[in-house]
């Protein structure tokens, strides 16, 4: 084992305020690795290493850059997605989107037509491709990167005759969708500056700014998405921790009726689903 190199670059994680050095040092050890065999630090060889590569990766997680952004690559449902600096690295929470989804439809040869709101990396519309193989998807999203991301998603994950995407703010065509699904922009100014440095520098605020209260996008939906509902309709939201009860009042303003609240792993009310009412 070469103590030497590795005690100097955990060093410079812990001096860095870095809470898991040996975690962050093994898994970028990991990822320029010259073979696939595992490395651990106790049986470290600087040989089995890129060490070029391992610099330019590790100098620019020092910096906070998050891992997924450094190597384009971040796990959602089952499997994995490219990422880079135009999109949201998608989060554990959006995956009860999905779970939530599949309580209430459960056939997943079911012929369903489904609309992605803002889909970022496509996570939400290649996952649900994957789930229900006889649906037709439009993905949707504001930024024409994020789309190429997501297309680049959909053909290396085999989806590209299920979902169509659209550069649209929110929807474009008054069609009518089975299934509605959103995460939205939900930070409000207060909480966009409580962000951490590696949201703020790397994350898209496109993404991540909902407006002064955070309640902003769900509005700008609001006016024109019964456009797209019919009374079988459901709509999966995801939502801010403390944002329920406004949101709820947002929709329900205009006949769309609160059935289901689905909290996450923190226990925080993340997932709203709704339905046509009148």
């Amino acid at each position: 084992m070469n103590n030497n190199f590795l005690n100097k670059y955990l060093k410079l994680l812990k001096n860095n305020n870095f809470s898991y050095p040996e975690i962050e040092l093994r898994y970028i050890l990991n990822k320029s690795s010259k073979s696939k065999e595992d490395i651990i630090l106790s049986n470290f060889n600087e040989d089995k290493i890129d060490i070029n590569l391992f610099k330019f990766s590790f100098f620019r997680r020092l910096k906070h850059e998050p891992i997924a952004k450094i190597f384009n690559k971040k796990f959602f449902w089952k499997y994995k997605f490219y990422v880079n600096a135009n999109v949201l690295d998608p989060r554990p929470e959006s995956e009860l989107l999905i779970e939530t989804i599949k309580k209430y439809y459960q056939n997943i040869y079911k012929k369903l037509k489904i609309i992605d709101m803002g889909t970022g990396t496509g996570c939400l519309a290649i996952s649900l491709a994957k789930e229900y193989l006889n649906s037709k998807i439009i993905a949707t999203d504001i930024s024409k990167k994020a789309i190429e991301v997501a297309k680049k998603n959909s053909l290396r994950l085999n989806t590209v005759n299920q979902i169509k995407f659209v550069n649209c703010n929110w929807f474009l065509k008054k069609e009518i969708y089975d299934i509605v699904v959103c995460n939205p922009p939900y930070l409000s100014f207060k909480d966009y500056e409580k962000a951490s440095y590696e949201i703020k520098k790397y994350e898209p605020r496109l993404a991540l700014l909902g407006g002064e209260d955070g309640l902003l996008e769900y509005k700008k939906i609001a006016l024109k998405i019964r456009n797209i509902l019919n009374y079988g309709t459901l709509c999966f939201f995801e939502i801010g921790c403390s944002q329920r009860h406004k949101i709820v009042n947002i929709f329900e303003e205009i006949g769309l009726k609160c059935i289901d609240i689905i909290r996450d792993y923190q226990k925080y009310e993340r997932v709203l689903v709704l339905n046509k009412t009148k």
